[in-house]
């Protein structure tokens, strides 16, 4: 395997586990807004974090998906 190709692949992985952790940090964020809003406790900026935490999942799964297009690219010409 030359070195680019084991850069793009830790690269990949590293996104990968990135996009795991945030999901599980959504949801958790998620089940607590429920929590507070049975509470009437507001939860205008607790959705904003949300927002932020769905832009930047969004992104990573951009990020990934063009790793990902770029490794079969790199092993089609291979």
């Amino acid at each position: 395997m030359s070195k680019p190709s084991d850069s793009s692949q830790r690269r990949l992985d590293w996104v990968r586990s990135e996009i795991e952790r945030l999901r599980g940090q959504l949801r958790a964020q998620e089940r607590e807004i429920r929590m507070l809003q049975r509470a009437a406790v507001p939860t205008a900026s607790a959705e904003l974090l949300l927002t932020r935490i769905r832009a930047k999942l969004e992104d990573l799964c951009r990020q990934r998906d063009a790793l990902r297009n770029g490794a079969v690219v790199a092993r089609a010409r291979s």
